[in-house]
């Protein structure tokens, strides 16, 4: 059985701008309330920089690699991971007590090396302030950056055991890429695989024109989030 995806339709009367008229003639430093709600989150933190109270929030909401997300995007459409960083920034507006357990399930999913480096910032910074993280995960960056590492697999039950990234790499052949720098394996493409000198694909479709990707070979486009 095959589910249709979910339309959305925009309204005949706002063209999708969700308020009246009367609203949307009320301007600040030139824009609509629509207007903001179509911005990112990170150009809406820039906006209301001189306003303290606002700009706080939308600046937690960048710490934790939600830059890219539109102001007013709809909470439904968020990923898993998205909704989780929602609820972590809110953590980080309260007061800290210190004796916080915060349990984050796969926080880093869909985002960027470089946005990862962001949230790993906010998570150590959580835990310096004395609360305890713990985070399910399969991120090989989160994982070597962790106090304690409780390793599930691959026996898991009666053989799952806590330990320190230092004594997984000594227990554990399989896991000690997980606590050694830049561990990327070697190349192993077939030869059959080669790529031919001289022969690319252009993406001309592509943020940045004209890139040439070689051919016959795995090529990875990669940027920051959104």
């Amino acid at each position: 059985m095959n589910f249709l995806p979910d339309v959305y339709v925009p309204c005949e009367v706002c063209q999708g701008a969700r308020y009246n008229r009367e609203t949307l003639e009320v301007h600040y430093k030139g824009k609509t309330i629509s207007e903001v709600l179509d911005m990112s989150i990170e150009e809406a933190a820039q906006f209301f920089e001189p306003i303290t109270g606002i700009h706080r929030y939308l600046q937690t909401l960048v710490d934790v690699g939600l830059g890219y997300v539109r102001l007013g995007q709809p909470a439904p459409t968020l990923s898993g991971g998205e909704a989780q960083r929602v609820k972590l920034a809110s953590e980080l507006q309260k007061r800290s007590t210190g004796r916080t357990i915060y349990i984050l399930d796969e926080p880093t999913t869909g985002l960027h090396f470089e946005d990862i480096r962001k949230l790993l910032k906010v998570i150590n910074g959580l835990v310096d302030k004395g609360n305890t993280v713990i985070v399910i995960e399969h991120n090989l960056d989160v994982i070597k950056t962790s106090d304690w590492i409780v390793d599930m697999g691959p026996e898991g039950g009666a053989g799952a055991e806590p330990l320190s990234p230092r004594a997984l790499r000594r227990r554990s052949p399989l896991c000690r890429k997980v606590t050694r720098a830049n561990s990327w394996p070697k190349s192993s493409t077939p030869g059959s695989r080669r790529a031919h000198p001289g022969r690319t694909a252009e993406a001309k479709s592509a943020p940045e024109p004209g890139s040439a990707n070689p051919l016959r070979r795995h090529a990875a486009a990669t940027r920051s989030s959104g």
